[in-house]
């Protein structure tokens, strides 16, 4: 069953922030995780003003919380203290 990532993120500092963007995309991809949104146009329809928010679909839950805890996106979140506020899930799909 396939799972997801979600974020919401509040960037305040994009200079900084970039450097985790550059890293946690190949990050993702090495873990057989796919960008669905990353960014881009939305519409908040409920709750804060979170400039950025990214989805990212995985094979597994598994996959997504290992992910989240390899060296690789260990080291790109790094980048992401101090620089943003960030609200993040990872969650089963339904197919």
């Amino acid at each position: 069953m396939p799972a997801y990532w979600c974020a919401r993120v509040h960037v305040t500092d994009p200079e900084t922030y970039a450097k985790y963007a550059a890293l946690a995309g190949p990050a993702i991809e090495k873990h057989r995780g796919v960008f669905l949104a990353r960014g881009g146009n939305q519409m908040i329809l409920e709750g804060g003003n979170y400039e950025r928010s990214v989805v990212a679909r995985f094979p597994t839950l598994e996959d997504a919380v290992k992910c989240y805890n390899s060296p690789e996106y260990t080291e790109a979140r790094k980048h992401t203290i101090g620089t943003s506020e960030r609200h993040m899930v990872a969650v089963d799909g339904i197919e």
